[in-house]
């Protein structure tokens, strides 16, 4: 079943499918249960499913046969952990930059804080 996590319902069914994938319980080859079965198993409509299945297709991890079904690939496990690697990589790569960013922000800060104090001088007082 799908949980209300903020992480969307196609995604959550993808990396359950995934990780079943990877462990080997949807060994190189098999079928996928019908789009009617995972709409079953985790409550959610036929277009949800659909979804998941792209993502899933697009990392290579399984291929459909016109009036057959979908299956794992052959090289599905393998792909997996490439796709795993890869997303952790990129996680890596956003945190530098948002570092980066976060940097420049605090920079740009102090900068117009000596703007600010340079332009908007308090007016000297007569004795």
């Amino acid at each position: 079943m799908v949980e209300k996590t903020g992480r969307p319902g196609y995604l959550q069914i993808a990396d359950d499918l995934r990780a079943q994938i990877r462990s080997g319980s949807l060994a190189p080859g098999a079928a996928l249960p019908s789009t009617a079965q995972l709409g079953q198993r985790y409550d959610v409509s036929a277009s949800v499913v659909k979804a998941a299945i792209s993502v899933l297709r697009t990392e290579g991890l399984i291929v459909g046969q016109q009036g057959k079904g979908v299956f794992v690939r052959e090289d599905a496990a393998a792909r997996a952990e490439e796709a795993d690697r890869s997303e952790q990589a990129g996680s890596s790569e956003l945190m530098e930059q948002l570092a980066q960013m976060r940097g420049a922000l605090a920079d740009l800060g102090e900068r117009i804080a000596d703007l600010e104090k340079a332009v908007f001088r308090e007016p000297k007082r007569s004795r």
